[in-house]
């Protein structure tokens, strides 16, 4: 745990204070308009105003402030890098993030970082590695964590058994993330958690579902997370109806697929995050088969232009 150390300058918790102001500023334009849209200032704000903190002078009570703030904005610097595509930037600063929590001894900050590296495990298709990860979170979790923390840590979870093909365990994980939301207004949660509402639990089960292969069930739960997701979530809201165009697709429903893919593609929020874009190439790849079918030429015209306009800064 930090402790008061000689330095220059003296941290207090109006340091602290505006800190976590900027997370919370730079956490919705992510979520807004993808990790790709203010990285470099996320980078620029880390290195000039949060690390030279960490170094100079505090209370033992200012620092563990300090610290856990710090490790909010690194996750986001984390979060933001695997977003846009930069993997192995992602992968040092969740590293260094984590350390952080260690320092702090912020545990449930720490079973998020596990989750976040499992999440991003998942997505790189290293199954084994994510689904190991995201049982660390949860393990790590308990008994640190309040319930909505757990919830996510349990969804991530079933995420990540859901790619390995594990029906058991992800219907486990999937009714235990939804035990502990039941309990969710019970815990003071912290601010980087408010995103975790009812809509982003149903947005990761309508996830599973579709990678299980489970078409009724994905739709369900993917028309539900769209109709629940705040506009303010755009990129949330674009991964909704992408995963809801993939799940009418499991059910042999091709119009309402690429309408709702289109949905997606015209709302143009998300599209810089590569995350989404490679959703949409997912996509493109799935309906190729009908490739000369009118509806998905126009799609696929719908994609170009509105990757011509991002290109072009509109």
């Amino acid at each position: 745990m930090p402790i008061d150390a000689p330095a220059t300058r003296r941290v207090g918790m109006r340091d602290v204070a505006a800190i976590r102001t900027a997370a919370g500023f730079f956490m919705q334009l992510d979520f807004q308009f993808g990790g790709g849209h203010a990285h470099k200032a996320f980078r620029h704000y880390f290195r000039e105003e949060v690390l030279p903190l960490l170094g100079a002078g505090y209370s033992a009570k200012v620092g563990e402030a300090l610290f856990a703030a710090a490790s909010e904005m690194s996750q986001l610097l984390a979060w933001s890098a695997y977003d846009s595509g930069i993997h192995a930037l992602a992968d040092r600063y969740l590293m260094s993030t984590l350390r952080l929590t260690q320092v702090s001894g912020d545990r449930m900050m720490g079973a998020r970082i596990l989750t976040n590296m499992s999440h991003q495990a998942n997505y790189l298709g290293r199954a084994p590695r994510a689904v190991t990860l995201a049982r660390a979170s949860v393990e790590g979790g308990k008994g640190s964590s309040t319930p909505r923390a757990m919830a996510l840590f349990s969804a991530h979870e079933a995420r990540a058994l859901s790619t390995a093909q594990d029906h058991k365990g992800a219907a486990r994980a999937m009714n235990d993330a939804e035990r502990y939301f039941e309990r969710a207004d019970s815990g003071g949660d912290p601010e980087w958690l408010a995103y975790m509402d009812e809509a982003e639990l149903i947005g990761e089960f309508c996830h599973c579902f579709r990678d299980l292969g489970q078409g009724a069930e994905a739709v369900r739960f993917a028309e539900r997370a769209v109709a629940l997701t705040d506009p303010k979530y755009a990129r949330t809201l674009g991964f909704c109806r992408m995963v809801l165009a993939q799940s009418h697709l499991l059910n042999g429903d091709l119009d309402a697929a690429v309408t709702t893919a289109g949905l997606a593609v015209e709302a143009g929020d998300a599209l810089q995050s590569a995350r989404f874009q490679r959703y949409v190439g997912d996509f493109q790849r799935e309906v190729s088969v009908h490739g000369t079918l009118p509806m998905v030429q126009q799609f696929n015209g719908q994609v170009r232009e509105a990757m011509e306009r991002l290109d072009d800064g509109e």
